[in-house]
């Protein structure tokens, strides 16, 4: 009989093991042995979106520590500050705290965070999820709380002062997302942080201030800055990107953005107004283009995967875009109508003259049928594609949300985009 060197493990390595698997074979780790049983019920998720009674007794009858919490409620409840004293969540590692519902009566206001809730987990804490809630002032005294272990961070509605000092009392911060944050001018400096998404759609009913200003001020490790659905009146409405040199992945860019600076690289709704900064680094470019914009797109490829002084309206194999020569493999597209004579162009335009293209996707909305398709595909001149080695697919898909993308910020997928922008 082979010997069991994994039982062998210490405690809270095994408890990291089984917090990482699917729920139901987590729980069947207590058919291993004695060993495994107390390991699973302290590393079983809490799900506690329940009543007040409910969670008090829960709480009172697990034997803890736990390693994760996740709690969800209507609206603030008294007992919340005991359940965050509760011995059972002690030494917690991942929590996730919503309110359901807006103060009644507030105008839109959303229910405080329990201070309890930072203070006392501040020390163990990697993971934590506040949603629908408003974070206590945290550049106010008494001194904020150091996060010495967290890595993700998402939070609604913070103020610019507070996430700074946030952001600085989070030493091995590596994700940040923030939703319905409003600010005049953000400024992020981290010397961890990898991967930053800003979600701020504008709500007229509870009259959410817009966001104007994200700077990338100092960010060495950053590979990826998601702004989703940045306009000019949810914002940002500015992105200055100043010290990046990591940066991999960007976007969603729109025309909406007033001004896009990267180094000396100036855009004004995705027009090019100075082309100084090569950003080769970044291999994965999300765009949302209303037209769609031809020219702007080429020249964002100019900037970010190489840079040429001039650029002419339709392609010129004697002026060549970089990477259309040699480095642009894939395109997907979506919301492909194949009426509007601007879609077939753009489609077509990457057809004809990316020469390393391994894959092109279009998406369309509407159910079509074989002939529709064969027809598009004589449109797009397929048979005349640069890339004889180019597969060219056009796929129905549903419209998507890059804000519910769950993979948007696994550091582990090289490309998190690709399950949300066509039906695979």
């Amino acid at each position: 009989m082979e010997e069991d060197h994994i039982s062998g493990l210490p405690d809270d390595l095994l408890g990291e093991i089984i917090s990482l698997l699917p729920t139901k074979s987590g729980a069947r780790t207590q058919l291993l042995s004695r060993r495994w049983r107390p390991l699973w019920r302290r590393s079983a998720p809490l799900n506690l979106n329940r009543t007040a009674a409910a969670v008090s007794r829960i709480l009172s009858a697990h034997p803890g520590p736990a390693r994760r919490a996740s709690l969800g409620f209507i609206c603030f409840i008294p007992d919340m500050d005991t359940w965050f004293r509760s011995p059972s969540l002690a030494n917690l590692q991942e929590l996730e705290f919503a309110y359901m519902m807006r103060c009644p009566g507030g105008g839109g206001t959303m229910h405080r965070l329990p201070p309890s809730a930072l203070l006392r987990f501040a020390p163990t804490l990697r993971v934590a999820l506040f949603r629908s809630c408003q974070f206590p002032d945290l550049a106010a005294p008494p001194l904020p709380p150091n996060f010495p272990r967290l890595k993700r961070l998402a939070f609604h509605r913070l103020s610019d002062d507070s996430l700074r000092t946030l952001i600085s009392a989070c030493t091995v911060l590596e994700t940040l997302s923030l939703g319905r944050v409003a600010f005049h001018r953000l400024c992020i400096c981290s010397q961890t942080l990898r991967s930053i998404s800003v979600y701020a759609p504008m709500d007229t009913k509870l009259g959410i201030v817009t966001s104007r200003e994200l700077v990338i001020e100092d960010t060495p490790c950053l590979e990826r800055l998601l702004p989703f659905y940045p306009d000019s009146t949810t914002g940002p409405s500015a992105i200055q990107v100043i010290w990046a040199p990591k940066l991999k992945m960007l976007g969603l860019l729109s025309q909406d953005i007033s001004a896009l600076n990267l180094g000396r690289t100036v855009f004004q709704k995705m027009i090019a107004v100075k082309l100084m900064t090569k950003m080769l680094t970044v291999k994965t470019l999300a765009l949302d283009s209303v037209g769609p914009n031809l020219d702007a797109v080429v020249d964002l490829l100019r900037c970010f995967l190489a840079w040429i002084s001039s650029m002419s309206l339709n392609y010129d194999s004697l002026d060549p875009v970089e990477c259309l020569e040699l480095h642009l493999k894939e395109v997907v597209l979506k919301n492909y109508s194949g009426k509007r004579r601007p879609h077939i162009d753009f489609a077509r335009f990457f057809i004809l003259n990316a020469k390393v293209l391994k894959e092109l996707e279009i998406g369309f909305l509407n159910k079509q049928t074989d002939k529709w398709a064969c027809y598009q595909r004589r449109r797009l001149q397929v048979e005349n594609r640069a890339s004889r080695d180019a597969r060219i697919e056009l796929k129905s898909n549903l419209p998507t949300k890059f804000t519910h993308n769950r993979h948007i910020h696994d550091l582990s997928m090289a490309d998190p985009f690709e399950k949300s922008f066509v039906n695979r």
